[in-house]
């Protein structure tokens, strides 16, 4: 293993990869070092959406910026295929907030998104199977859907070794080394590594990682599961739903399998030690949910499920930010589980800031670690008070 690096990436997640694959384009010696193998935790265990639809201009223009990576990735990346299947994604909320999805929508119009709002006869027209008894209007993006997971992260980290990025698995960092207020390397079981700039991306061990260095901001490791059922044969396939009115989101899962999640959760958990199986009562709710937008969803049947975890900020949206005091030391922490359709855009911000000085594609200062000591939370004008339901799509 190498000695040196001028980055040091902790964490092969989507978010990790990516900031790796960007860093070796931009001409800089790299190393990646990912505790267990690559896309093994919340990443390779998300629903993988590619969405645009947010509540704010600054998660929209991340995810606008990723797009085009999913879309055209042989030209872009250049390794692998993530496997990105353009459905359609469909935002449905309590009639309540209709009017702020209107305005949500006019906005992602205004960073671009291709978006609009369309009316139940209009989401029949597109999906024959789905309920509308109780929607007046939905969010639609026909260049949305998903992708696979661990096949993105897969790509990134062959993209990133054909620019001569070193990629370590099993390999975890114990401490991120200092030099009063500036980073001077990581250690590993394997020896030490000598870095100026480290690159923290470590999901669920955050807190075990950065607390030594007086470092806190309140981040929770949440248990998440996910199931798949298997839709009756005459079903439909169908786009992707993030449903409001019913606390869950869907999508297609292979040929007739269709992958659910639901507004769960499990706060406080150790990573090393959680039952990384579905619950029993989750799968019935699970499908009881979704079978009133999809009644087709009654007679499906489990083929699957997991559970993973993400670590959740007070605010549910990502840190991404040079962390104070020391100097040299960058963190993509507390994601919430919100950020793999934009980890392409986060990575190419991170190699701005380390290589140019500064983020160029996205103003990142909402994401600062400051924010909760100044009450500044992040959140969008026009909310749908779902909280949870953001989580590990």
């Amino acid at each position: 293993m190498t000695q040196s690096a001028d980055v040091v990436v902790i964490g092969g997640g989507v978010n990790g990869a990516s900031t790796a694959f960007h860093l070796a384009q931009r001409g800089l010696k790299v190393t990646l070092l990912e505790r267990s193998v690559l896309a093994g935790g919340a990443t390779g265990k998300s629903g993988a959406l590619v969405r645009m639809h947010y509540t704010n201009p600054l998660d929209a223009s991340l995810a606008q910026i990723s797009l085009p990576y999913f879309q055209n990735w042989g030209d872009v990346v250049g390794h692998g295929d993530p496997g990105f299947r353009p459905v359609g994604v469909v935002r449905l909320v309590p009639s309540r907030y209709n009017d702020a999805l209107r305005a949500n929508v006019e906005m992602l119009r205004g960073v671009g998104v291709n978006t609009e709002v369309i009316s139940g006869d209009d989401l029949r027209e597109i999906d024959p199977g789905v309920f509308t008894g109780d929607v007046e209007f939905a969010a639609w993006e026909p260049e949305s859907g998903f992708a696979e997971p661990a096949a993105t992260v897969y790509g990134f980290a062959a993209a990133a070794r054909a620019r001569g990025a070193s990629i370590h698995e099993g390999v975890e960092v114990t401490a991120i080394l200092t030099d009063g207020e500036r980073v001077t390397g990581v250690e590993t079981p394997l020896g030490n590594i000598a870095t100026e700039t480290v690159v923290a991306v470590p999901g669920a061990y955050t807190n075990r990682l950065i607390n030594p260095l007086g470092l806190e901001y309140g981040l929770i490791a949440n248990r998440v599961q996910i199931a798949i059922l298997r839709r009756v044969v005459d079903d439909t396939s169908h786009p992707v739903y993030i449903d409001g009115m019913n606390g869950t989101w869907l999508r297609p899962e292979g040929e007739f399998g269709t992958l659910i999640g639901v507004l769960r959760d499990q706060l406080g958990i150790d990573p090393d030690y959680y039952d990384e199986g579905v619950d029993f009562d989750y799968i019935k709710d699970a499908r009881d949910r979704c079978a009133r937008r999809r009644p087709a969803l009654t007679n499906a049947f489990m083929r699957g499920g997991w559970a993973g975890v993400i670590t959740m900020s007070p605010d549910s949206h990502a840190i991404i930010d040079q962390l104070a005091p020391y100097a040299g030391l960058y963190g993509i922490l507390g994601d919430s589980g919100t950020n793999f359709k934009t980890a392409p855009a986060i990575g190419k911000c991170m190699a701005e800031w380390i290589v140019d000085g500064a983020p160029q594609s996205v103003d990142l200062h909402p994401f600062r670690a400051s924010r909760f000591a100044e009450g500044s939370l992040f959140a969008g004008e026009h909310e749908y008070g779902e909280g949870l339901l953001d989580v590990f799509r």
